[in-house]
């Protein structure tokens, strides 16, 4: 990482190692670690939630879903933007999604992509695969 003109600028391989130890810290649960890798400013699919409503979202994730854990099957930085399909195969308690999973395993995906500033996350747009999980119950 470079400090440029007050900015942190990070090349492709930096982005790319700092996005594994990002997910690295989600499977972890390592919710103090989170401010390390997420940006104050945080907006979620256009709308800000800032850190603390970033670090609500995943644990309530967590909390719906016990066994959650976050895999990287494509992983694309072209600086300051990540793009990542995450995969999923998990037992979400309840519903999810809308859907009645009540505790049965399913598989799906998620694209997801990061902008980031200042070495942090600062914009994210995810995009779940409803359809598969649809389809497995």
């Amino acid at each position: 990482m470079l400090q440029e003109h007050g900015a942190i600028v990070v090349d492709k391989a930096d982005l790319s190692n700092l996005y594994r130890a990002y997910i690295d810290c989600l499977n972890e649960r390592d919710w103090p670690r989170l401010e390390r890798f997420v940006h104050d400013d945080v907006s979620y699919n256009g709308r800000w939630i800032g850190l603390v409503g970033y670090r609500e979202m995943l644990e309530r994730n967590v909390r719906d879903i016990p066994d959650l854990h976050f895999q990287i099957g494509l992983l694309i930085s072209d600086p300051p933007h990540v793009a990542s399909r995450l995969l999923f195969d998990c037992t979400p308690t309840g519903k999810f999604l809308g859907l009645p999973v009540n505790g049965r395993r399913v598989s799906f995906s998620e694209n997801v992509f990061y902008e980031f500033r200042d070495g942090k996350i600062e914009r994210v747009w995810s995009v779940i695969d409803k359809a598969a999980v649809e389809a497995q119950i």
